[in-house]
């Protein structure tokens, strides 16, 4: 059975992407064409490779199996083209990122400006959650993660700072009414303000560690907000005084600068290793990857 090379690549953009749209999109060809080619590619293997609904598309049990075997090759067939490309003056192309929320935040702002403007024709795409997702399975080309959520096989880059820190905070005039806690403690008797993740886990307990003491508190919940995109929101709410936040540092710098904001139990803050990039061990890295890493390493 002969099939085209780009039928097989369309149904692997469509599988991926879960629709001919979101394809389209990532592939530069219209969701017309994508489906034609599937089209073309169901007829030759005699069998229905993706389900097809008004909202949604889903690989068959035919479709799951070749997908499974496909996609791997298809990238390493890209990647081996891509990398003729280095010996051209200038990487060209697409680089897809996975990154937690608070990396597309706290760490991306300092290195693609930079990256941007020294590789004029890569094109960066972009995929911020807060659920940690296989970064092959998304079609990423390379994900942000912090070390405990290394996966296997992996290649790992240091990227942003290498220590962070969780900071809690609140409104001068909240500590002012409710009093200023001397110990983690203490915060049992103040409103807290949690995110809760996709996963539907809320952001807690609250950790705080000082000469080898630790010390885990469950706030009591005051506001829960999701923290994809809603982080802000943690923020605005306790500069209104509504209650204690606990966020990484940087999210709660400017308000901490600005004075809206004020160190609850500073020295207790914990610190843990800063993020990682990383990247498939098993696949031939493409150019814009390439550059991407090679910009990161050259940051320190």
């Amino acid at each position: 059975m002969d099939a085209d090379l780009s039928d097989l690549e369309a149904f692997v953009a469509v599988a991926r992407a879960r629709g001919f749209r979101d394809a389209a999109r990532v592939t530069g060809r219209s969701a017309s064409t994508l489906s034609e080619a599937l089209r073309r590619l169901e007829a030759r293997v005699g069998l229905r490779l993706l389900h097809r609904t008004t909202r949604s598309v889903a690989p068959t049990e035919a479709g799951a199996r070749l997908l499974e075997r496909l996609a791997p090759a298809l990238d390493s067939v890209a990647a081996a083209l891509g990398s003729v490309d280095e010996l051209r003056e200038r990487p060209t192309g697409l680089l897809r990122l996975n990154v937690p929320v608070s990396a597309a935040k706290l760490v991306l702002p300092a290195i693609l400006p930079g990256f941007l403007a020294a590789y004029p024709d890569i094109r960066v795409e972009i995929d911020a959650e807060d659920s940690f997702v296989d970064i092959l399975a998304s079609g990423a080309d390379a994900g942000i993660r912090y070390d405990e959520r290394l996966e296997q096989d992996m290649i790992a880059v240091p990227i942003g700072p290498r220590v962070q820190r969780f900071a809690a905070a609140a409104a001068p005039a909240y500590l002012d009414r409710r009093g200023r806690p001397a110990h983690p403690r203490a915060l049992l008797d103040h409103d807290g303000l949690v995110g809760r993740f996709s996963s539907g886990a809320l952001a807690s307990p609250w950790e705080f560690e000082r000469d080898g003491e630790a010390v885990r508190i469950e706030p009591r919940v005051r506001l829960i907000a999701r923290v994809a995109g809603a982080a802000d929101l943690l923020v605005d709410a306790a500069t209104g005084g509504g209650g204690i936040v606990y966020l990484f540092e940087e999210w709660l710098a400017p308000a901490l600068a600005a004075g809206t904001l004020e160190p609850v139990l500073a020295d207790w803050w914990p610190n843990f290793p800063g993020p990682f990039l990383y990247y498939s061990s098993r696949r031939l890295v493409p150019p814009p990857l390439r550059a991407f890493v090679d910009h990161v390493r050259a940051l320190g």
